[in-house]
């Protein structure tokens, strides 16, 4: 597994990171040997980045992490601030503080390698009160390093005026690429890592699905299909479903022969420099292997970057909901 540096966290870690939000059962029904299944095969195939959340599962994700991953060495960033007792105007530095600590202890660690803001609303970071809390909150030792994870550019920009902001988490596809003009190289000149969550845009640059497709009742691409539980933007990287699937349809015949769709999606990520890692998740071991094949794949022709970048401005673009 090729690994990338993480900002000014100093570490490196794996380029194909490992997204942990179905470990809470937020895409349908995930038991106890399948998680640590998939956990397992992760540390075997050498994925040493693994993000979750204190929400996932309510604590769940979290729970089933904190053993594999002191066992198996790897950098685990978690995040805060969509709970009840936080979202969406009740941030506090002592409610914080009790947030990271559920999850510490749930991770079974001492000091946190990375919290992040979760998505909290964009007024909350505009005072930015909240950055001078998570400095804090560093310099107490809690955590090493904190980030953010945003749903807009905007967020992004305002996170990246922050010295302590080590790391931003971004909605970043095939179907998201407005990050590549001006977020992307910001973030490069401040030292910022830059984590790709959303990469297979909740699975529809899989390539596996159609229009007949049904998702269970506790899978948020059911629920939150069009944005009734949280940002629209959160699922299917807020495209339509059914037009997500005739937009896979077109891609299909800009990916090269032979070339898998969820690694051509992958690989135009990666391709990409400013980008430290990309969480993708996985409901099943074997998933894994996919994923970490596309960091293996040869880099994509600049001419097909380019194509692809203007399919994306008359194609995509418009369609997207819950903004950019």
């Amino acid at each position: 597994m090729k690994t990338r540096r993480l900002g000014k966290t100093g570490y490196d870690v794996s380029e194909i990171g490992l997204g942990c939000w179905q470990l809470g059962g937020d895409f349908g029904p995930v038991g106890d040997d399948t998680a640590s299944a998939i956990l397992d095969a992760a540390s075997d195939a050498g994925v040493t980045f693994w993000d979750t959340a204190d929400v996932y599962g309510g604590g769940l994700s979290e729970s089933r992490i904190g053993a594999h991953a002191k066992a198996a060495g790897v950098f685990v960033a978690t995040k805060l601030g969509r709970s009840g007792t936080l979202f969406p105007d009740h941030y506090s530095l002592d409610g914080i503080r009790a947030s990271l600590q559920g999850s510490a202890d749930r991770l079974g660690v001492a000091t946190l390698d990375l919290a992040q803001l979760h998505c909290v609303p964009t007024d909350v970071l505009r005072d930015g009160q909240i950055f001078g809390w998570m400095d804090t909150l560093k310099a107490e030792g809690l955590v090493r390093h904190w980030g953010a994870s945003i749903e807009t550019i905007e967020e992004g920009l305002i996170c990246l005026e922050q010295e302590g902001c080590a790391t931003l988490q971004i909605i970043f596809n095939l179907f998201r690429q407005d990050a590549a003009k001006e977020l992307l190289p910001k973030a490069a000149e401040r030292d910022v890592g830059i984590i790709v969550r959303l990469p297979l845009a909740s699975g529809l640059l899989s390539g596996k699905y159609d229009k007949s497709t049904r998702f269970d009742a506790t899978d948020h691409r059911n629920y939150n299909a069009d944005g009734k539980a949280f940002s629209v933007g959160e699922t299917f990287s807020g495209i339509p479903f059914e037009r997500g699937v005739e937009l896979v349809g077109e891609l299909r015949g800009l990916a090269p022969e032979a070339l898998p769709m969820s690694q051509f999606a992958l690989r135009w990520i990666l391709d990409h420099p400013q980008v430290s890692t990309i969480i993708a998740g996985v409901s099943k071991p074997e998933q894994l292997a996919d994923n970490v094949a596309a960091s293996e794949q040869k880099s994509l022709f600049p001419a097909l970057m380019g194509k692809l970048g203007e399919w994306y401005e008359k194609e995509v673009k418009s369609e997207i909901r819950g903004g950019v």
